[in-house]
């Protein structure tokens, strides 16, 4: 039997380079750049795609991949997100979007639906975060 595919927004640690990458790359049987509506918070080694009114108000979006996985690499990023199901208690909910650019382009992305307290990041883009931080540091 095939393996169905998954289209996913990728914005924190599974994107190329970044710490969790490696859960995703041997799944990964496309990619694209995208922009979906939300905004980041600093969870301290990952980010979390908020999206609530604060980020609707500011009209913030966030700069990912978009990357097509079969079944395992869906199971394989749904257990690094402890996401168990729609009717579970999850630390991530995975929702479907559409991209902000070309709403034709759609999938699942992990969000929570308020900021928990973490800090709001301005970049749009996770990898720049992280190297501003690394540069602050130095």
């Amino acid at each position: 039997m095939a393996e169905r595919e998954h289209r996913m927004f990728v914005y924190g640690s599974l994107l190329p380079g970044q710490s969790n990458h490696a859960v995703a790359a041997g799944h990964i049987r496309q990619a694209v750049p995208g922009v979906v509506h939300g905004r980041l918070v600093d969870c301290g080694a990952y980010p979390a795609l908020v999206r609530d009114g604060l980020a609707q108000a500011q009209g913030a979006h966030v700069r990912g991949l978009w990357i097509t996985v079969g079944d395992r690499g869906l199971r394989a990023m749904d257990a690094l997100e402890e996401y168990e199901g729609a009717e579970e208690v999850n630390d991530y909910a995975r929702v479907w979007t559409a991209d902000a650019e070309f709403p034709d382009r759609a999938g699942w992305v992990y969000v929570w639906e308020g900021p928990r307290d973490r800090p709001a990041i301005r970049e749009t883009y996770w990898p720049d975060y992280t190297a501003r931080k690394r540069m602050d540091r130095a």
